[in-house]
């Protein structure tokens, strides 16, 4: 009879880094992203990464310039397709969200009216 041994390791779900990028809508097209990935600007968990056959899955962390900024997001899920915004945004967390974003539609973002100071109201204004 055998010993039961160690329970073995769950297979981890992955999926290649350019499809997954394409999945997610941060690319137009698949070959848009794997010449991103070639060009070495992307890491995955803090490691440079050139090779389009690089895999990721839940919990990994990928960082890459994008649009003028660093964008800084974790893997929630690998998805099976391209599918809607509202699904290629399910598949990961913005972990570079601004921590000061104000909700615009609740402040007031009128200027307050006060007066320039040391000027008097009478004071003709120079052009």
């Amino acid at each position: 009879m055998a010993r039961p041994g160690p329970a073995p390791h769950p297979v981890r779900e992955t999926v290649r880094l350019d499809k997954w990028l394409w999945f997610t809508r941060f690319f137009k097209t698949r070959g848009l992203a794997a010449r991103f990935i070639e060009t070495g600007k992307i890491r995955i968990n803090s490691q440079p990464v050139a090779k389009t056959s690089a895999h990721v899955g839940a919990g990994d962390v990928l960082t890459f310039p994008l649009g003028g900024r660093v964008r800084v997001v974790q893997v929630a899920a690998t998805g099976m397709r391209r599918g809607p915004a509202t699904e290629a945004q399910a598949l990961y967390f913005d972990l570079d969200a601004p921590a000061h974003a104000v909700d615009v539609s609740d402040a007031d973002v009128r200027a307050p009216d006060v007066p320039a100071p040391n000027v008097p109201d009478d004071a003709p204004l120079s052009e």
